[in-house]
């Protein structure tokens, strides 16, 4: 979720308004440079993900490493008229040291704070740009009663939580490469060339050329899926079966009536947005207590800054019952503990084993990419993938099946062999995957 580099250098570049930043401006053939590159993607960002209105306020999410980057963004949302941009900056150091010296009190309260500007902003219907890019260990190490007793404190930002989940307001998660991230994903390259490769590899998942058509060929992509959203939901399954060589042997039970989404969504003010660039899945959700059997995962999850890998779950009418893996056990049984309803599922995806991202055969350790790799389902909180479930209380969605949980985490279980079987109303099977790929 490339081109061939002629030359690099170091370059001072001087932004809109004056504002100076260091970047790297790489060459490639054909004379595309990485400014280019890097503007039409921060122009994509606003105008497809979070298709910023005028009067709009934007808040942006962004690692202080990436600020350059952040501020092209800031000026491209500027550029179709939004009202202001708020810069909420974090740091994969400063995180590591709280969480592993900080006073024990700290992560049992949420910032009063913080939650009064994140639930205020997304009452306005401000949209939200997440620029994520950490190190996929930065908190290893760390104990993992303070990472779940930190997400717990989130409940103070539920106002804003539901907003995200319900598309009452437009967000998009997108990521841009650093270092530590970098050098993970390609350990045998020098920094600078692992940076390099992982600018080629993001550009490729989210359809950058420099060519300035990123935004029509989105488009396009969004048609692409709608059209396979239309398939599924003219299909009515009530159930779907998945089988792979890895062992998996799920079957998962579908509400009476769910809907299935993807490619955009629409905010309650009625404008289309794209929550996830890349994003290459359909998907819905399961119901709460219609899942059985045993799922592989086909990828490693990273997980509050610590690699899980080589896991797998036993899950009776719904539940997880077991959870195994051979790196990152104790965190995974955390994270499935974090509340009553982290243990059931809130997410099924169907992700072609052919898209720009698994065909590049890169593990990103970054679950923005990795799954929208392979088709994957989600542990915790669900989406209202239901006929008028954006309207509905938390409430009216229990009682019409659906999961709901303070976290929600995402697993890949997608194979180059992984079958899934739908069952219609009138009992007939109809293959969705066949090798891993869409069949309908």
């Amino acid at each position: 979720m490339n081109c061939v580099m002629m030359h690099v250098v170091w370059h001072r570049t001087i932004g809109k308004g004056g504002c100076a930043t260091h970047s790297r401006l790489f060459f490639f053939s054909g004379g595309v440079s990485m400014e280019n590159k890097l503007r039409e993607y921060a122009k994509l960002l606003i105008e497809v993900g979070l298709n910023v209105q005028k009067g709009q306020t934007v808040v942006i999410r962004c690692p202080v490493e990436c600020a350059f980057f952040a501020r092209l963004c800031a000026s491209a949302a500027y550029d179709v008229g939004c009202r202001e941009v708020v810069m909420r900056w974090t740091d994969d150091y400063m995180n590591r040291e709280r969480f592993l010296r900080a006073d024990d009190s700290v992560f049992d309260v949420f910032p009063v704070w913080q939650a009064e500007m994140l639930n205020g902003y997304a009452d306005e219907g401000a949209a939200f740009l997440n620029i994520s890019a950490c190190d996929p260990e930065a908190l290893r190490g760390v104990d993992p009663d303070r990472l779940t007793r930190a997400s717990r404190s989130e409940t103070a930002i539920q106002p804003y939580v539901n907003a995200v989940m319900s598309n009452g307001c437009p967000w998009c998660v997108a990521s841009v490469p650093i270092p530590n991230w970098a050098k993970k994903v390609f350990p045998d390259a020098s920094e600078e060339e692992a940076m390099d490769k992982l600018w080629d590899a993001i550009f490729t998942s989210v359809r950058i050329s420099g060519k300035g058509d990123a935004v029509a060929r989105w488009r396009e992509h969004v048609a692409l899926l709608k059209s396979r959203i239309a398939k599924l939901n003219d299909l009515h399954f009530t159930s779907l079966y998945y089988q792979n060589s890895l062992g998996t042997s799920l079957n998962i039970k579908l509400p009476e009536t769910h809907v299935w989404a993807g490619g955009d969504n629409t905010s309650r003010a009625g404008f289309p947005f794209v929550a996830n660039m890349p994003t290459e899945e359909v998907f819905t959700a399961p119901l709460r207590d219609g899942i059985d059997g045993v799922v592989y995962a086909a990828l490693p999850l990273v997980h509050n800054g610590n690699i899980i890998e080589n896991f797998h779950f036993v899950i009776k009418d719904g539940k997880i019952v077991e959870a195994h893996a051979e790196k990152g056990e104790d965190i995974l049984k955390a994270a499935i503990a974090e509340d009553e309803g982290a243990s059931y599922f809130g997410e099924v995806a169907l992700v072609p084993y052919d898209s720009p991202i698994s065909n590049q055969k890169i593990l990103f350790y970054n679950t923005l990419f990795d799954e929208n790799a392979a088709c994957h389902i989600a542990f915790g909180e669900a989406y209202p993938c239901l006929q008028g479930g954006q309207k509905m209380t938390k409430e009216e969605l229990k009682a019409a099946g659906l999961n709901n949980s303070n976290t929600h985490v995402d697993f890949m279980v997608g194979t180059a062999d992984l079958s899934i079987i739908g069952t219609t109303k009138d009992g007939r099977e109809i293959p969705v995957f066949v090798n891993g790929n869409f069949a309908l």
